[in-house]
């Protein structure tokens, strides 16, 4: 242990709640995936995404195994990712809160249907996606899920984007 009382043993064992902590000081937009479930729209409000690559043009998002947007996803169903700016906060709370009913999950959320899938894209989004499965890749406690892009949109917009910092939600202009 450092002067600080910092780890700096890399053998030493890691407290998730100390990693969750660390990691929160990586500020990471805020976006919102969507897929069909057994017939209903379903969406989930996600920090964990990544572009991987441009040939093929491929984005990555973290899952809970639970989640009806997983479950989605694995049957066969394509998902959308939308991009939040910071005035779509409320929406993003709400669809980041466990336990919300099956049914009627986007009577809340303004949406379109995406030109290539259908999938339910949020409305106002800073940007959207429609993506097909690309792989699945089970990584300890979550599902990582490349999807191929195919095809986005991203409206011009001053729109300041919505953050996740330190546990809470801010924005980045």
């Amino acid at each position: 242990m450092g002067p600080d009382g910092a780890v700096t043993d890399a053998a030493a064992a890691v407290d998730p709640a100390r990693y969750r902590q660390a990691m929160g000081r990586f500020a990471t937009g805020v976006a919102v995936v969507t897929s069909r479930h057994r017939g209903h729209d379903v969406a989930l409000t996600v920090d964990s995404l990544t572009s991987v690559s441009l040939a093929p043009v491929l984005l990555l998002v973290s899952l809970h195994p639970e989640a009806r947007v997983l479950e989605g996803v694995e049957s066969g169903e394509p998902f959308g990712v939308s991009i939040l700016p910071a005035r779509l906060r409320g929406m993003a709370q709400w669809l980041g809160e466990p336990g919300r009913p099956l049914h009627n999950q986007l009577v809340r959320v303004p949406h379109e249907r995406g030109s290539a899938t259908g999938v339910a894209l949020v409305e106002g989004a800073l940007a959207a996606f429609e993506c097909r499965t690309y792989a699945l890749h089970p990584a300890g406690d979550h599902v990582l899920v490349v999807g191929e892009v195919l095809s986005l949109q991203a409206r011009p917009t001053d729109d300041a984007a919505l953050v996740h910092y330190r546990g809470g939600l801010g924005e980045l202009r």
